[in-house]
């Protein structure tokens, strides 16, 4: 096992995001119940083994839009807005019938970008979620869709899940999604790209390496995740992209083995989330 991965069995907090293509059938959209239920035992038997977990989940969008039977994305904020509400209590009531079958309690939290930038808001925002983990809940982050005003104030759920594992004190981040992790090119234009199994330094290399939307149910791409990597590396935290077809690869990963790409933090003392928050320019060198 290589070094940098033997950090990775000591981990005692750990923020999982799982796009919306990890969640549904790619034939139709609708939610895929049977990855659902495997997602909800991995976690519950992390969390079982004395690790803090906080999930990170998209869907609400795609489950609203496929209930109320809107073909393709919603167009408009007011729609966006309307799918989130009629989704998000779906998909939660899913998640807590699943987590209650293994003993496993979780709590709903939706937050926007007030919650990081009032001071005051963040400070309950932290209170809640370390009384949470200390309760051994597992709580369920996403934005609140529903009266943000803008589409996703914080540019997308992978910047989200970043932020919170910088608001909790997380030591690694996991953003599960539809692709193996980082790689030299597209591997799905390119033959000849490569995997990169360690990232020690966002760099401009790396930074060019950002790829778009590569999904039509999620809303962020390579790009975002690089910039949720340096999110999480500056404020101490480890984190990982990875393939979340097959829900096993978190055991895998918490095992040290070597599967996506791992970024290595690095704590930047001049680090504050209000930075990104307020420019969102986390993919500028």
């Amino acid at each position: 096992m290589r070094e940098e991965r033997q950090r990775l069995l000591q981990k005692k907090r750990v923020i999982v995001k799982v796009g919306s293509s990890s969640l549904v059938h790619k034939e139709t959209g609708f939610i895929h119940f049977g990855k659902l239920e495997k997602l909800v035992r991995v976690l519950s038997d992390i969390r079982n083994r004395g690790i803090d977990v906080v999930l990170v989940s998209s869907g609400a969008i795609s489950v609203g839009r496929k209930a109320l039977g809107i073909q393709g994305r919603p167009e408009t904020l007011a729609q966006k807005q309307a799918c989130a509400a009629v989704g998000q209590g779906q998909l939660m009531m899913i998640y807590q019938k699943l987590f209650a079958e293994y003993g496993q309690i979780s709590a709903q939290v939706l937050m926007t970008k007030t919650t990081i930038l009032k001071p005051l808001n963040r400070t309950n925002a932290q209170n809640t979620f370390e009384e949470l983990l200390k309760m051994g809940v597992i709580p369920i982050v996403n934005e609140n869709d529903t009266v943000s005003t803008e589409e996703i104030e914080f540019g997308d759920n992978d910047s989200l899940s970043a932020v919170v594992t910088a608001l909790v004190g997380g030591d690694l981040l996991i953003l599960l999604s539809d692709i193996d992790g980082l790689y030299t090119d597209d591997p799905n234009k390119n033959e000849n790209a490569k995997w990169i199994p360690v990232v020690n330094e966002i760099d401009h290399t790396i930074l060019s390496m950002a790829k778009g939307v590569s999904s039509s149910f999620g809303t962020g791409g390579m790009a975002t995740k690089i910039s949720a990597a340096r999110i999480a590396n500056d404020s101490g935290a480890d984190m990982i992209i990875a393939n979340g077809e097959n829900f096993d690869i978190l055991n895998e990963i918490m095992e040290g083995r070597e599967v996506g790409t791992l970024f290595l933090a690095h704590k930047n003392s001049e680090f504050h989330m209000m930075d990104y928050i307020e420019t969102k320019s986390y993919l500028k060198s």
